[in-house]
């Protein structure tokens, strides 16, 4: 029975796709798609991605030792865009111009595969965007299975500037494909619950931070492509995180969402998501004694926005849904009452930030728990939506203990290191025209003389040359 209702939810959900993308008028201000490496435009998933070798495309590119590649033997069933590559053998950046400053979706694309005289898996590299580290030492990208690195960071300038740096020992960058969109304005919110052993409080000032988005898990429902998404995001299903086995169930809906001003909007979570829960349930005049669990490997050493989606599909009426929300282990919420977060109204998104350290053993647990305020014969708990993003450390990186400046430090070696090179052609060149005058000099003399050694000899240490 399960399974059957999967099935005609799955099938609903299809049909209503169209509908569903009509419903939301969210059009960026700064909306770039690149194909790199690429000599035509490709399609995926109804979006249009240009090509950055095409003239007209060209001019944010400043990549002066770059080539695109083709992959000669491209893998059945995944998108175009991973079937070239921008490949870079010094530092190079693709710039962007910002109409609209705020913060912006960053994603970039990567797939490795070999050509007849380049193997991209041997490529490892450092990315920079705009002062953050965004990826350092970035290597071993799977050839079957793309990889995907999307960041919300706040734009203040007029470009956003995408740098990429070869290690010295790879001296190989690449790309696949950039995305590059100003965000809907209530997608990051400033303030957040702070969770932790010494003190629960507010933090503000989250949307003018970077976050890398490390999770985004459909609860219950079946995978949410870009094309069902007003933000064009993915949304994976929750089996692979979702600990708990016994006790909850899964449900689905086909009514439409009631979004209101100050919860969730579209772009913040798509009906798609809302449409599909995991419920703690009783259905006897006792209360489940029961927690649904997720879990998320997480670097320790980082701070985390943890983004709960929550979408009353499953009571029957409005004050009957109390539930604990827990977050590595700290009680977020007691008592959580979803209906008067809603003001009092069923199928309406809320979402709730919660920020935490990363240091639990490179695991970050999530759970929603029946309280001591649910009601027999009721809905005890629910959960619709988990989002993951991690802020940068103090150095602005979100990968390792590198910050801009010493990568781009590093990175001047590649200049550097000609130095020697030059000067030692200059020497020869010198010395050999030396030469050529003392020939030319013998040549045409009409006597012979023998020349000072004293003389001689200060004559060539004045020009660097020494004779021993």
């Amino acid at each position: 029975m399960e399974f059957l209702k999967l099935i005609l939810f799955a099938l609903l959900l299809s049909s209503s796709a169209v509908p569903i993308l009509s419903y939301s008028h969210f059009s960026p201000v700064d909306h770039y798609l690149v194909d790199c490496g690429s000599t035509l435009k490709s399609t995926v998933d109804h979006r249009i991605f240009l090509s950055d070798s095409s003239p007209s495309n060209s001019p944010f590119l400043t990549a002066p030792h770059s080539f695109s590649l083709r992959n000669e033997h491209p893998f059945e069933g995944l998108p175009p865009i991973y079937s070239s590559a921008r490949v870079f053998e010094a530092p190079s950046k693709y710039e962007f111009q910002i109409r609209d400053k705020g913060t912006h979706m960053v994603r970039l694309h990567f797939q490795t595969f070999s050509s007849s005289n380049l193997d991209l898996i041997r490529a490892q590299f450092h990315v920079l965007v705009n002062g953050y580290v965004i990826l350092s030492n970035f290597s071993g990208v799977s050839a079957v299975n793309p990889r995907i690195k999307e960041f919300l960071i706040w734009i203040g300038t007029e470009t956003l500037e995408i740098t990429f740096v070869p290690v010295k020992k790879s001296n190989l960058a690449f790309v696949n494909a950039i995305e590059v969109i100003s965000a809907p304005k209530d997608l990051v919110a400033d303030t957040a619950k702070y969770l932790s052993y010494e003190h629960s409080g507010v933090v503000d000032g989250l949307s003018k931070q970077g976050l890398e988005v490390l999770y985004r898990v459909n609860v219950g429902g079946p995978k949410v492509t870009p094309f069902n998404d007003s933000f064009w995001r993915t949304w994976l299903p929750d089996d692979e995180h979702f600990e708990s086995i016994w006790g909850s169930k899964k449900v689905y809906s086909t009514g439409r969402m009631k979004y209101q001003a100050g919860g969730a909007s579209r772009e913040v979570g798509p009906d798609n998501v809302y449409n599909s829960a995991r419920v703690i349930q009783s259905t006897n005049s006792s209360v489940p004694n029961m927690n649904m669990t997720w879990t998320f490997p997480v670097i320790d050493g980082y701070n985390y926005i943890v983004r709960l989606h929550f979408c009353d599909i499953a009571s029957i009426s409005i004050g009957f849904l109390f539930f604990n929300i827990y977050v590595n282990g700290y009680m977020a919420y007691e008592n959580f009452d979803l209906s008067s977060a809603t003001n009092w109204e069923l199928s309406s998104p809320f979402y709730v930030d919660f920020m935490v350290n990363g240091g639990q053993g490179g695991v970050l647990r999530i759970g929603i728990g029946s309280s001591n305020q649910s009601v027999p014969y009721a809905v005890d708990g629910l959960l619709n939506g988990i989002e993951i993003m991690k802020l940068n450390n103090s150095l602005g990186s979100f990968d390792g203990s590198l910050s801009a400046e010493m990568v781009l430090k590093g990175c001047r070696g590649y200049t550097v290191n000609l130095v020697p090179y030059v000067v030692i052609l200059c020497l020869i060149v010198s010395v050999s025209l030396m030469l050529r005058r003392k020939v030319i000099g013998r040549d045409e003399s009409f006597s012979w003389s023998k020349l000072p050694v004293v003389d001689s000899w200060r004559d060539k240490s004045s020009m660097g040359v020494d004779n021993h």
